[in-house]
């Protein structure tokens, strides 16, 4: 949410209606968005990930590694995403060191919500370890 400003009023934004999909899980990703508006959610493999509020950055890992999309990001209601391609996401990374540290943060936690939820399954499916 540090870096909302930047993205706040920008032109280049696109609007998804709820039940819309942004884009979905094996898509090319060659951008990545910041949800100014609404509300969003991520799904992998057809199971509910986490939930995207306003300021929330989304598809930054393919952005970052050129992979596929690794999940389905669907509205929950009306949505508004700034678009930030290739250029200015090398842009922001170089000029806003702060800015680069916010998508390391967010990948980060982002993977430790995943270990947790790896975890949470092995224990459950392994109660007597």
């Amino acid at each position: 949410m540090l870096f909302f400003e930047l993205f706040r009023h920008d032109p280049d934004f696109i609007e998804i209606k709820s039940g819309e999909t942004l884009f979905k899980e094996g898509d090319h990703g060659n951008v990545m968005y910041v949800l100014i508006e609404g509300e969003a959610e991520v799904t992998i493999g057809g199971v509910f990930f986490e939930k995207y509020t306003q300021g929330a950055f989304v598809g930054e890992m393919a952005i970052v590694d050129g992979s596929p999309r690794y999940g389905t990001v669907t509205a929950r209601s009306h949505c508004k995403f700034v678009v930030v391609d290739k250029k200015r996401f090398t842009f922001l990374i170089d000029e806003t060191p702060g800015f680069a540290i916010e998508v390391i943060r967010i990948m980060a936690q982002r993977l430790k919500n995943c270990d947790l939820r790896v975890v949470q399954a092995f224990s459950a499916s392994h109660p007597a370890l």
